[in-house]
């Protein structure tokens, strides 16, 4: 494994070992984004989300436009504590 996530027909493989500290990682499996991140004290946190509008943002989008994409979502949908 040479990257920190990967997807294949098995499902997805994490590779916590090679993985900075507090960034996201992030991949696509059946039609769900998968969202990785290990933070300060090295926990592994996985997240699934299916909406199907941040789906389809974050497959058509640059990599690095992922955190950008959650953060509008988020904002839109009123998420965000008050």
């Amino acid at each position: 494994m040479d990257s920190a996530i990967e997807v294949n027909d098995d499902g997805v493989k994490v590779n916590p070992e090679i993985m900075e500290n507090e960034k996201f990682y992030h991949c696509i499996f059946k039609d769900k984004v998968i969202l990785v991140f290990k933070d300060h004290q090295e926990f592994l946190n996985c997240f699934e989300i299916e909406e199907k509008e941040i789906v389809d943002k974050i497959k058509s989008s640059k990599d690095d436009d992922v955190h950008s994409i959650l953060e509008s979502y988020i904002e839109k949908e009123k998420l965000k504590k008050q």
